[in-house]
């Protein structure tokens, strides 16, 4: 907790993040960014010497937005502490912490969702070439891109997949996603042979008893791969490649859903291997897919 803010604000802190922790089993980098979020608010309210939650105000609390705001922040940060805040104080009411609940006459920011950037198939023959697979790091390197796209991982779950999830007889893996959740996922055959090469050739020079705990993925330390490991290697390849485009880490997931539901897959098949709770979460791939579906019409409808 920060040194900037009372204890008595501390303790409603730490009481909330343990209650998340607990009833939602949130990941350790969700728990972490709820925790910055309201860190910097509740110091916002100690600068304003405001010490008790009953005085906090609409006026204190939109004080604060706009602060982030003049901070330069994007609507779609804005809307993260929107939510952050709103939660902590809809738990500060339920608990009888407070009379009364601010934050429910404030609105949220309007945010435009922005469609994903996506790879086009060749673009992602070009970028997966890069890796020198003659080497043991590129190697691997050519196995962490083939399992990424032909699984559609989130990078968080790609460096923490054990040898023990691993069911390539059967054509699957294990993923454990957001919250412990796990998932059954099937693997093509072009990511096993890049996994199988990778455990023949370059895991065991890369692995190390004592650190490797099992990890599919080993960095030349022998632990497991950091998340911004990978990106760098991506963002290497993809330069390398010579693809001009805004990557960010979902970037091949999404090229790998775009994919399926431009080749005829069914929309709740591409959610439940994304491992999504809710399918409009995966329905994004639906407006991806316009300009594929155009084509199609164009080339195959008599009167096209």
């Amino acid at each position: 907790m920060s040194d900037n803010i009372n204890p008595l604000f501390q303790s409603f802190l730490k009481e909330y993040l343990t209650l998340l922790k607990l009833e939602r089993n949130l990941s350790e980098n969700t728990l972490t960014a709820y925790k910055n979020d309201l860190t910097a608010c509740l110091s916002f309210f100690e600068y304003m010497k405001v010490r008790d939650f009953d005085l906090v105000t609409y006026t204190t609390l939109n004080e604060f937005f706009a602060q982030l705001r003049d901070a330069g922040l994007s609507n779609t940060s804005m809307a993260r502490y929107f939510s952050s805040v709103k939660g902590f104080f809809t738990f500060l009411y339920l608990s009888n912490y407070i009379q009364k609940n601010p934050m429910e006459k404030i609105s949220p920011p309007k945010v435009t969702k922005a469609l994903p950037e996506v790879l086009t198939i060749s673009e992602i023959d070009k970028i997966f070439s890069i890796p020198d697979v003659l080497t043991t790091t590129g190697l691997r390197d050519r196995a962490i891109l083939e399992v990424l796209y032909a699984c559609g991982l989130r990078v968080s779950e790609a460096i923490n997949l054990k040898l023990s999830d691993l069911f390539l007889a059967d054509g699957a893996i294990r993923v454990f996603g957001k919250g412990s959740k796990e998932r059954i996922v099937p693997i093509g055959n072009s990511a096993i042979n890049w996994l199988e090469h990778y455990f023949q050739n370059s895991r065991p020079l890369l692995e190390k008893k004592a650190k490797s705990g099992n990890y599919v993925f080993l960095n030349i330390r022998g632990t497991k791969l950091s998340r911004m490991g990978i990106w760098k290697m991506i963002n290497r390849a993809v330069k390398d490649a010579g693809i001009i485009k805004s990557i960010h880490p979902h970037t091949i997931r999404h090229s790998f859903a775009t994919h399926l539901v431009e080749g005829g897959a069914d929309l709740r098949a591409v959610q439940e291997m994304l491992g999504h709770a809710d399918i409009a979460t995966t329905q994004i791939y639906t407006h991806l897919d316009r300009d594929f579906v155009k084509q199609e019409h164009k080339k195959y409808h008599p009167r096209g």
